[in-house]
């Protein structure tokens, strides 16, 4: 039996707690899986961690732990953000979705985020592994660089550090002439 959206959804928790750069990386990686591409040309695609400030300026999500640079944003941050880029998709202005979020409970935001990514999260699952090494390096980081490519990177490798993914995507998109929003 598979299991239910839900829990898989509850595997991407035990990643917590993240920087606001590592939360956009996180959340755009978790959003452009499930083809999560706003309607409105105001909205961008892409989370970044300045994006992720404004969201909680306005109240569009809760505040972070901490301050500054040493703010962290956890699980419910994520789902958050998951909900927002939904919404996006399906067209919503953040006024309104900003209403509806203050009205969810954590519960519901769950559910609501896993239903609605239920074929990503499925398509993502991958069979246990025979022993903890193995399943290391049976699963990869998913950076994208811009639509229609990406970089693949092995857990557990030193390539795998949050500033290196970071500084790989950076000089991916400079390469390619993007400019690399900081």
């Amino acid at each position: 039996m598979s299991e239910p959206p839900v829990g898989l959804l509850r595997v991407h928790a035990k990643k917590a707690p993240w920087n606001a750069r590592g939360l956009a990386a996180y959340a755009s990686a978790l959003a452009d899986a499930a083809g999560m591409r706003p309607t409105s040309s105001s909205a961008r695609a892409e989370l970044s961690a300045r994006g992720i400030r404004f969201y909680a300026a306005n109240g569009l999500i809760d505040r972070p732990e901490g301050r500054g640079t040493a703010a962290t944003y956890g699980y419910r941050h994520l789902l958050q953000l998951l909900a927002i880029k939904i919404r996006q998709r399906e067209g919503q202005t953040l006024e309104v979705i900003k209403r509806e979020l203050a009205q969810v409970t954590g519960d519901a935001l769950e559910r609501r985020v896993a239903q609605a990514m239920a074929p990503a999260l499925a398509g993502a699952a991958t069979a246990p592994a025979s022993s903890s090494s193995e399943a290391v390096h049976t699963q990869w980081h998913r950076v994208v660089i811009e639509p229609g490519a990406e970089l693949h990177v092995r857990y557990g490798t030193r390539a795998a550090s949050e500033d290196m993914l970071i500084a790989m995507r950076d000089a991916a998109r400079s390469a390619l002439g993007d400019e690399v929003e900081r």
